[in-house]
């Protein structure tokens, strides 16, 4: 067997019905999937020799899935951490991604969104270890955006309003909304979070240098 075979998707959500579609889907791709409705008995049950990923809810009774992944941190498993939430908001997804999350992705999902992520930590996690927390991934869907849209995407990032960002600028509120769609749909997100998320992983963007209460207009 090799290494490859050998790991695990851990999926972690008290949503017993969301935990069983997840597992479902994970596992009609091939993937070995180990499901747990409690962040705490995940813990207890996870080997020191774990390989693999972690699907991880947010907002789970009693052990809270940030607490879930600091733990992880404490035991040096090293595992990618996928977190979803149907409750996604600037707060949380920062500081998911300050602590390393590999991905922040918002309830329901997109099932190919999903694989994809999975797909791409499994491979992050057969990596050497490197120096630096940069995402490829995140660096490359930067990449694609055209100079105006960096302008646009670095203020976004960090929780300015399109008001402001306009002034910044020089250009009306209706030209800056037009390119915060086309950001994020180049981006292929959805959310504000996820473009906070993006520039943190691509390590243009300090969790410091956020806004306090990020707008979200």
């Amino acid at each position: 067997m090799t290494k490859a075979d050998e790991a695990i998707v851990y999926v972690v959500d008290d949503d017993t019905g969301m935990l069983d579609s997840t597992q479902w889907l994970l596992e009609s791709v091939g993937l070995r999937v180990q499901g747990y409705a409690d962040g705490r008995q995940f813990l207890d049950a996870i080997p020191e020799s774990a390989t693999g990923c972690v699907v991880l809810d947010v907002r789970m009774p009693g052990l809270g899935g940030l607490n879930v992944q600091e733990e992880l941190q404490k035991r040096q498993l090293g595992l990618p951490v996928i977190f979803v939430s149907g409750h996604a908001d600037v707060p949380i997804a920062v500081r998911a991604f300050k602590s390393g999350a590999f991905d922040f992705i918002e309830k329901p999902f997109n099932e190919q969104l999903l694989l994809d992520s999975i797909q791409q930590a499994l491979q992050d996690s057969r990596r050497p270890a490197t120096t630096g927390s940069r995402s490829p991934d995140a660096e490359a869907r930067i990449a694609t955006l055209t100079p105006r849209e960096r302008d646009v995407f670095l203020p976004l990032a960090q929780g300015y309003a399109s008001r402001e960002i306009a002034e910044q600028l020089g250009v009306s509120v209706k030209t800056i909304d037009l390119y915060r769609s086309r950001v994020m749909k180049r981006l292929g997100v959805d959310r504000l979070p996820d473009v906070t998320g993006l520039a943190i992983a691509a390590g243009l963007l300090d969790p410091l240098d956020l806004r306090a209460g990020q707008a979200s207009t």
